[in-house]
């Protein structure tokens, strides 16, 4: 059972009775994870926004029939699980020619040098850190998707196991399974890129 004193589901009763005040508290909180969440598992971001403001209407159009028998968090990543899921299915029948690849620029200089050689190693540093984005990105994609979502939900999103486990449906066990085969792959597979510790073990 959810806790009564669930602030996000006391917020989303207060929807369902049609305000619309507590519908835009809600979105205000949750619109950067949910687009975080979107964007990691479907790393195209004009589709992300899309899909991230189609959650929101669908939980404005759901609120009639909600019940809080699970956290609203939990109910949420749910919705945006199903619409990733849609989007998937949608793309295998119809594939897009290219993705948009995510890729940011670190903002550090080293100390000690030219301008120039400022310039030239921001641009390598900008490189590599595109590069290993690029490459995280293609090793999360070729997960199977009960691991890639458990492990951006657990890793990022920081929802506990039990809630993870509702919003994928499966066992408390089963879900710890999912996210330790999910890091084990990864470390694998990024070893010859990984230079950060995001990845590494507690």
């Amino acid at each position: 059972m959810p806790d009564a004193t669930d602030p996000d589901a006391m917020l989303m009763l207060r929807v369902k009775r049609g305000d619309r005040a507590a519908f835009e508290e809600l979105v205000a909180r949750y619109q950067q994870p949910v687009l975080n969440f979107i964007f990691r598992t479907l790393p195209d971001a004009t589709e992300a926004e899309d899909l991230a403001q189609g959650v929101f209407v669908q939980v404005w159009k759901s609120a009639a029939r909600y019940e809080p028998s699970a956290k609203f968090s939990t109910w949420l990543f749910t919705i945006a699980r199903n619409l990733c899921l849609n989007e998937f299915r949608r793309r295998s029948r119809h594939p897009a020619d290219s993705l948009d690849a995510p890729a940011h620029a670190g903002t550090d200089e080293p100390r000690g040098h030219s301008v120039e050689e400022k310039r030239v190693a921001s641009a390598s540093d900008a490189m590599l850190c595109g590069e290993l984005e690029e490459k995280v990105a293609e090793a999360l994609a070729a997960l199977p998707e009960n691991q890639r979502t458990a492990l951006l939900l657990w890793q990022r999103d920081e929802l506990a196991y039990d809630d993870i486990a509702e919003v994928l449906g499966c066992s408390l066990s089963a879900v710890k399974s999912l996210i330790h085969r999910a890091r084990e792959t990864l470390k694998a597979r990024l070893k010859p890129y990984l230079r950060t510790g995001e990845w590494k073990d507690e």
